[in-house]
């Protein structure tokens, strides 16, 4: 792959509040400190993530998709004045990455000087300087990276987990395993893996369905559900590939097998639809993670249209974003399975005052030097301060791209 890394020249000099060096790492390190700190520098960075094996679901045998070969992140470091630091990171599968950074870039500046205790501030602040290309989608997802490391340096500062500075409700949650039970994998696979995913600690099991011929579907959920046994939280997700009638067809087969819901049966912005199945079936139906705003999840939880939701922080426009969304799920009594991004996600969901479930996937793993701890069907939150990782040294052989911005 061709190294496209770009190292601008640095400031050599950069403001410390009337501090000295020795005063100011004094101030950093104390808790509890009254601060009154700026963003003093930030560094983009463009990683990509190979997978081991090229990943289908429904939309690539239905043909819409290719099989997905790499994930794309953009990490963006944060480091103040005062020396705290804050890292977070949006991510984008089979197309939009370059896009997000080349955005990310171009908005960066704005940062330096900040305040970074004002979150929601900064927020808007990014959101205007790139106006002219909307509120959702690749814009969001770029300033979604910022503002989750922002929250992650407050809670660094603050030396606590960000669950406990949101204020959890939990400090385990509800865990399933996503990435064992794609539609590339032959069936005896799948049953292994979730043998697998259980013996490590992880509760439930999804199982992707939707394929052009249903009934291989159904033999598919039917071998998984005799695998585990009727105790055994089972999901399925359809990645909107059904239409209508298909949907409601197999939305009355699949009532047989006790699921904990059914996935993304209709396209992901066909809110009546979904709000007819979730009326119509017993069985609870869940979408929301291919939406990228605030705005389109409100439509769904105003027609009905869910009873758990799933929305991703990093799609959504970060931890400012998907908080007022957890506001209004709540209020209208809605489950809560927050999509991919465990190390984000499980703060959040451990924050959800109903109940929430968190997506396990070991895709992420090398990227980061801590680990997830799954123990008795749930994930642990860890005592480490903000979101509790680091960039391993694989992630930094993965950078493609790399930018710092200062003053």
């Amino acid at each position: 792959m061709t190294d496209t890394r770009e190292t601008p020249e640095r400031s050599t000099t950069r403001p410390t509040s009337g501090l000295t060096a020795p005063d100011a790492a004094v101030r950093a390190l104390a808790p509890g400190a009254a601060t009154i700190d700026r963003i003093a520098d930030v560094t983009l960075r463009s990683v990509v993530l190979p997978l081991a094996t090229p990943i289908s679901d429904a939309k690539v045998l239905t043909g819409r998709q290719k099989p997905m070969t790499e994930v794309v992140f953009l990490f963006v470091e944060i480091r103040t004045e005062q020396g705290h630091e804050g890292i977070g990171f949006s991510y984008s599968k089979r197309a939009g990455g370059p896009a997000q950074f080349a955005h990310a870039r171009e908005i960066a500046p704005v940062l330096i000087g900040q305040n970074p205790s004002d979150i929601g501030k900064i927020w808007s602040s990014l959101v205007w300087a790139g106006a002219s290309v909307g509120r959702s989608g690749v814009a969001t997802q770029a300033i979604a990276a910022v503002d989750i490391a922002l929250w992650d340096l407050k809670a660094k500062r603050a030396g606590l987990p960000l669950a406990k500075l949101i204020g959890s409700t939990r400090d385990a949650v509800q865990t399933y395993n996503t990435s064992g039970g794609f539609l590339h994998t032959p069936i005896e696979e799948v049953l292994e893996n979730a043998t697998a995913s259980l013996a490590a600690g992880i509760g439930g099991i999804k199982l992707k369905v939707g394929q052009p011929d249903w009934r291989q579907d159904i033999a598919r959920v039917t071998a998984v559900r005799e695998h585990l046994g009727d105790d055994v939280p089972l999901m399925v997700d359809a990645n909107q590939q059904w239409d209508r009638p298909t949907a409601t067809r197999m939305c009355r087969i699949l009532e047989q097998f006790d699921l904990v819901w059914i996935e993304e049966p209709l396209d992901a912005y066909d809110a009546e639809g979904h709000a007819m199945l979730a009326r119509t079936f017993d069985t609870s139906i869940a979408t929301g993670e291919m939406l990228a705003s605030v705005g389109e999840h409100v439509r769904l939880i105003e027609a009905g249209s869910v009873d758990i939701i799933q929305p991703d922080a990093p799609r959504i426009g970060g931890i400012t974003q998907f908080l007022k969304l957890a506001g209004l799920a709540e209020h209208h009594g809605l489950q809560m399975a927050p999509h991919f991004a465990m190390e984000i996600h499980l703060h959040l969901a451990a924050a959800y005052p109903l109940q929430t479930w968190v997506e396990h996937f070991d895709w992420l793993d090398p990227l980061f030097e801590e680990h997830l701890e799954t123990r008795d069907g749930r994930m642990h939150l860890s005592e480490r301060p903000g979101l509790g990782f680091t960039l391993s040294e694989q992630a930094h052989a993965w950078t493609v791209a790399e930018v710092h911005v200062d003053r």
